[in-house]
Order: C-alpha cells, then structure tokens, then sequence
C-alpha cells in the first residue's frame, strides 16, 4: 500500500521557524502513535506523512554529534555573512543551508513504510541519486558515511553534492537532506563540511557548467522521492 503524504513546497523559509513548523508536524505524528493510531494510511483519524521542501536564508546548523570546532567562524564573521547558527537534534555534523539549495524535511513514519532507519536513509540517497542521473551526472554514496558523492574514493576528487542528517523517534523521522543544485558553494568555506577536512563539496550547477531550473529539479526530486518510498500524494 502506497504511504499517504501531503507535500509543501514552502520556498524560502527561516530555518527556525521552518524547524518549528517541522516540530509541530512530528510531535502530532508521535502523539498519535502514543495514543495507539496508526499514522500514514490517510483513514479515519488517522495521520499522513508530510514531505517539505524550502530554501533557507544562510545558516549552519550542527548535528548532535557534531563538533563547534567545525565552523570556522566566530559570531562577529558569521554576522558579516548575513548567516546564522544553531545546533539541532539531528544526527551528523556541520553543513550549511542557503539559497539555491533544496533542503528536504520527510516527517514519515517509517513503520508504515516498515523500513528501518538505515534503510531509510539509504532511500533519500536513492532519490538524489536519480535525480542527479537524470542529469547525466554519475554519483554514489561514501562507505562509512551518508549523503551523496561524486569520486567519493578518489583522493583529492571526492566531494558531496547533497548532505543527509535526521533524527527519528517511534519510528518518525525530522529533518532530512540539503541537495546543492545552484548553490553559493563559497559558504562552504567557513567550515569542515560535515565534519570532513580532506573532501569537497559540489553542485549541480558545478558540476554542469551553467545554472539549473531550480523548479524543473525540484520537480524531479519530489517524483523520484515518490518512486522510491512509494509515495501517494493527498491534500491536506
């Protein structure tokens, strides 16, 4: 049976309260399935997933075992850059969002999807990896981390097109991935991405020479994102 899930497009969104919008969408999700309902079959009482897409204004966030040692600015340099900062509940490390990049927040229950975290994670990959496919762009995944890779095991080549960092709690996820398409990849420079002190990051709009229809990509992602967690959109 196809997951039932309502899908927003928000646009360009503060992060905190986009963070907030996405906290009251998980917490009404948990407290359903505390009350015993099951989420995600768009019956009765019962709750559908919800997949946003939004661009940020410029902004660090940093996961929960991620490391401050990893911005690289201070709070008078970080005002200077017209960006933010906030640490989140998220796994991973440091990243940067801003405009020119789709940031996507799948709150799902992965009981209905009957899938694990591990394997959830591997489907966001999958969805990226399509989509940038599509573009005649060949990438993979790096053993031993998440998020989605060009050369990812060639020395001195391998850089990260898209970041991936969630939190999950009785099985609903939060938080999700940020795919470069016609970012400000300079940002970038400001911190160890993700942790990473010896790899690169890129974008679509890198990696193909000219700027990319933000809209026709969006639109792409949000089908492969369908294909490979067997999405059925329904208005809210």
């Amino acid at each position: 049976m196809s997951y039932s899930t309502v899908y927003k497009d928000i646009g360009l969104k503060d992060y905190k309260e986009t963070w907030d919008l996405q906290v009251e969408i998980f917490n009404k999700l948990v407290d359903h399935k505390k009350q015993g309902i099951v989420a995600g079959n768009n019956i009765g009482n019962n709750l559908s997933g919800e997949l946003i897409f939004v661009e940020h204004p410029n902004v660090y966030t940093l996961g929960k075992s991620g490391s401050e040692d990893n911005l690289l600015l201070n709070s008078i340099q970080l005002r200077a850059k017209d960006a933010s900062f906030y640490k989140v509940d998220r796994g991973g490390d440091i990243t940067y969002h801003g405009p020119g990049q789709i940031v996507g927040y799948p709150i799902f229950d992965l009981e209905i999807l009957n899938i694990g975290l591990r394997e959830y994670i591997y489907r966001l990959e999958e969805a990226i990896i399509r989509t940038v496919g599509e573009y005649g762009v060949a990438t993979s995944r790096l053993e031993g981390g998440t998020g989605v890779w060009i050369d990812p095991e060639t020395p001195g080549k391998a850089r990260k097109i898209c970041a991936i960092g969630v939190r999950a709690s009785r099985y609903i996820t939060m938080h999700g991935f940020a795919f470069n398409v016609n970012t400000d990849l300079s940002y970038f420079n400001n911190i160890n991405p993700c942790g990473f002190t010896d790899k690169g990051v890129t974008s679509l709009e890198k990696e193909l020479g000219t700027k990319q229809d933000f809209d026709s990509v969006k639109n792409k992602l949000r089908l492969n994102l369908q294909k490979v967690f067997d999405l059925e959109w329904v208005n809210q």
